[in-house]
């Protein structure tokens, strides 16, 4: 990966966006893109990043990814001065304890903490008992009450105190890459069509959605907007070489070995196959995995938007999703935006995808 694009990925991960508070994200995004794209933002906070194609009659084609990360929310603020929240999207109670938080306030982010009884005074028979969220707190070193709305108010987001690291080899970790590893995608695209030494014949529209974890919200709007002839999503799944994971269930996917291909209901079968054949001509590497249902992604809502809209989906393969330490491997983020641009050369007719 070259290096602008790695620092381009650093500061959109550690940009703060729960669903509802993406603007810090997308306002990462919105300035890499504004360079090579005409941009603009919707009323939902969906950033869009626009290519004009030549040709008549041109297909509308439409990228998306999530920029909104999983988080908490200020709920209350008791006597002593402590924090008591609730979760934005699916966060796992299990892991929240003792983690570093940060609290994103109009006056800047305030350091937080989430508390936990030593283990010393907790009884035997508790040890093995998750604690609810709603029962959990978060320390801000106030004094009480009174000196914690000084600091902090009630509906402040907040996110895990954890940026982007590396492992070893290409992979890296962070809080956040569901999905701001596919926004990351769009916004790559996007460089490289207009990069192309000849346009294509489409009009392509990248877009960073909104408010995915929350009900595909942003997805939904997004994709009546842009009214696109073909879409496709790119978002993250569950990586199977973790030794708990089940692989019957999930299929085998592992990290470093290329995007994903799933196929399924929520997927065009045409598109499906241009991908598939893409990455084969172009020896990019490629998973495939099967979802026999409609994808809890944004590629549900723009399948069924108006009269319908031919999609795929694009996955990244991802260790440890909904935790702050999200593990990808950097290559997997390569392929993908080589095998979406290759596939963008070869669409030149939106009845192709027509399943005959």
């Amino acid at each position: 990966m070259r290096e602008a694009s790695f620092n381009f990925l650093q500061q959109l991960v550690a940009a703060p966006s729960p669903s509802g508070y993406e603007q810090p994200a997308q306002r990462v995004f919105r300035a890499y893109i504004e360079p090579f794209s005409t941009v603009a933002t919707d009323v939902m906070g969906n950033v869009f990043g626009f290519i004009q194609g030549v040709g008549p009659n041109r297909p509308r084609v439409m990228l998306v990814g999530h920029s909104d990360e999983i988080g908490l929310q200020v709920r209350y603020l008791d006597d002593n001065g402590f924090i008591y929240f609730s979760a934005i999207g699916g966060v796992d109670p299990h892991i929240t304890p003792g983690m570093r938080v940060h609290v994103h306030t109009a006056k800047g982010p305030v350091n937080g903490v989430i508390g936990k009884r030593p283990i010393h005074l907790i009884e035997p028979k508790e040890r093995d008992t998750v604690i609810k969220l709603e029962a959990q707190y978060i320390d801000i070193g106030a004094v009480d009450k009174k000196e914690a709305q000084q600091m902090v108010r009630v509906g402040d987001p907040i996110t895990f105190a954890i940026s982007l690291e590396r492992l070893s080899g290409d992979r890296v970790t962070s809080r956040g890459f569901d999905d701001k590893a596919g926004s990351f995608v769009v916004a790559e695209v996007l460089r490289r069509v207009a990069e192309l030494p000849a346009q294509l014949p489409i009009d392509l529209y990248g877009v960073s959605s909104v408010q995915e974890e929350v009900g595909l919200r942003g997805g939904t709007t997004s994709s009546y907007s842009v009214n696109p002839d073909v879409g496709i999503c790119v978002e993250v799944d569950f990586a199977t070489d973790q030794p708990d994971v089940e692989k019957k269930h999930n299929g085998e996917v592992g990290l470093g070995k290329g995007p994903i291909l799933p196929r399924g209901a929520n997927i065009n079968p045409v598109l499906f196959e241009l991908l598939s054949e893409t990455a084969t001509r172009e020896n990019i590497p490629v998973q495939y995995t099967g979802i026999a249902r409609a994808t809890g992604t944004d590629a549900n809502v723009m399948q069924i938007s108006r009269g319908g809209v031919a999609t795929a989906l694009v996955k990244l393969p991802l260790r440890y999703m909904h935790t702050p330490v999200e593990t990808l491997s950097l290559s997997d983020l390569d392929a993908a935006v080589e095998l979406i641009v290759a596939t963008l050369a070869r669409i030149t007719d939106k009845e192709l995808f027509i399943p005959a």
